[in-house]
């Protein structure tokens, strides 16, 4: 199920098939499940609102007990709280249950008031918001609050942020080239 919500998800936002066309070259992989704290925040929060994206949004939670969550910028200055708080998992790519050559896909929780601080990697990314809302801010750009529907790209190496305020948010993250380089904190300023 939660295939078929990414691809018609995917294939029905202009901006991500000109970003990057969902590839035909899907491979099912199996996946070993770890959860974090961020898993059971995602799966019973109520505030994720969504008028076009219910279907995907669901079976991203639906899905969630089975993902293998990763802990982002563990090891760093990051706080406790945003390692309890922050969830990503993959859906196409490493830990994910599909695999593709062409791109690589997260999803992206943040659950009400909190700070994704400053980062960036090589690869170039499209975030798609599904559900709530959260302000996004990039290098050289004017911050964007996004709601379903919004997109934003982000070019290689242009250091990025989210926070939310009084909503969660829930993002369908896209990835093209330079797949193998990890995201690492752009400046200082994890809370």
């Amino acid at each position: 199920m939660i295939l078929e919500e990414m691809r018609a998800t995917h294939v029905a936002s202009a901006e991500l098939q000109a970003f990057c066309p969902f590839p035909d070259d899907i491979r099912a992989q199996s996946v070993c499940p770890f959860q974090i704290p961020s898993s059971a925040l995602l799966q019973k929060d109520e505030g994720l609102f969504s008028d076009i994206y219910e279907g995907f949004r669901d079976a991203i939670v639906e899905a969630a007990p089975h993902a293998a969550w990763r802990q982002t910028f563990k090891g760093t200055n990051v706080s406790t709280r945003f390692l309890n708080e922050f969830g990503c998992y993959s859906l196409i790519g490493n830990g994910g249950p599909f695999e593709s050559d062409i791109m690589k896909a997260w999803i992206v929780y943040m659950p009400a008031r909190l700070y994704y601080p400053w980062h960036h990697h090589p690869a170039e990314e499209a975030y798609l918001c599904l559900a709530g809302q959260a302000d996004y801010r990039k290098q050289g750009e004017a911050d964007k609050v996004l709601r379903a529907g919004g997109v934003t790209i982000h070019k290689s190496n242009q250091s990025h942020a989210m926070e939310t305020h009084e909503c969660p948010v829930l993002n369908y993250v896209v990835w093209r080239n330079e797949f193998d380089i990890a995201p690492v904190l752009t400046y200082e300023d994890a809370r």
